[in-house]
């Protein structure tokens, strides 16, 4: 399959700080890609610099069989963009807002390609309503059936399901995967482990680097990363205790408590005082992914001071 995306040694500045850090990545076409990591860390702006909407200060590469540096407006052609704010007008209707970003592309067939992308998104029934009236599940909708209208090649989204019910991001999700499997390329970022989960592939950034970049179970079986989960009471207490610990990773979920670490002699020194507690049933299993990223995020640097 020919790639979509092939970009090596990407940097950009703001100032004297480095925003991204020779950022390098390929993707083949029809795959979804996650942008994973900590707020700061460069994902918007590493898909901004993909995507021919942001120059970068070095590197270079392709996207759709562009050139990056030159060929950015035929780049911008081909994409579609949805933002984490929503910013379509909330005085129009449903149909009135696609109808604006219809004609600001020019497109033909516009009545058409409305009908299909209201009827794709199960919007049709909802056209005359007001936007501003709309749920955010269905305010999310209507941002990617406006992101659809040129029909692009690569979709880019920008944290796209925050402050979105359970239902909606599930049914949004499904939608992205069907425009996957017909060949549209899609990079978002999100924060959600359930949602980079359902990524082909990921990229982790932090603070400008990408620290690791495969499928989830890839990435997790790379880490070296050791774990074991504590079922009983008493475990947000022991959570504190237990992230005291150099190199121990500590959290509570409900009922459990998952601890971990990339050193397994400290990890079992660290539990060995509460292993034979009555209360707590111990049981050693595979790291998560959310896991793995504490770790990476807590051995990488924080570039903040460096502008």
């Amino acid at each position: 399959m020919s790639l979509a995306i092939e970009v090596h040694d990407l940097v950009k500045r703001f100032g004297s700080r480095t925003v991204v850090d020779h950022l390098s990545l390929s993707l083949e076409q029809g795959r979804v890609c996650g942008f994973v990591g900590p707020n700061g860390s460069g994902k918007t702006t590493s898909l901004r610099m993909i995507c021919g909407l942001l120059t970068p200060d070095g590197g270079g590469g392709t996207c759709l069989g562009h050139d990056l540096l030159r060929e950015r407006e035929a780049i911008k052609r081909q994409i579609g963009y949805m933002t984490q704010r929503f910013g379509l007008y909330e005085d129009l209707t449903i149909r009135e807002n696609l109808e604006f970003i219809g004609r600001i592309y020019g497109l033909d067939r516009l009545h058409g390609r409305i009908d299909d992308a209201l009827e794709r998104l199960n919007l049709a029934t909802r056209q005359s309503q007001r936007t501003g009236s709309l749920s955010g599940g269905w305010k999310q909708r209507l941002a990617l059936a406006a992101c659809l209208l040129h029909e692009p090649k690569l979709l880019l989204l920008d944290e796209p399901t925050a402050g979105v019910d359970p239902r909606a991001r599930r049914a949004f999700w499904d939608e992205i995967h069907d425009l996957a499997a017909h060949g549209m390329t899609v990079l978002v970022s999100t924060h959600y482990m359930d949602e980079a989960e359902r990524c082909h592939e990921l990229a982790y950034l932090a603070y400008g680097e990408l620290l690791a970049h495969g499928a989830a179970a890839e990435i997790v079986s790379r880490s070296g990363l050791h774990a074991f989960v504590a079922l009983g009471g008493g475990l947000d207490h022991l959570a504190t205790s237990l992230r005291g610990v150099q190199g121990i990773n500590a959290a509570a979920f409900g009922a459990t408590l998952h601890v971990s670490s990339a050193d397994p002699i400290a990890l079992e020194e660290a539990i060995a005082p509460f292993r034979h507690d009555p209360a707590l049933r111990w049981h050693e299993v595979q790291p998560t992914l959310e896991d793995v990223f504490i770790h990476l995020m807590g051995d990488a640097r924080d570039n903040a001071a460096d502008g």
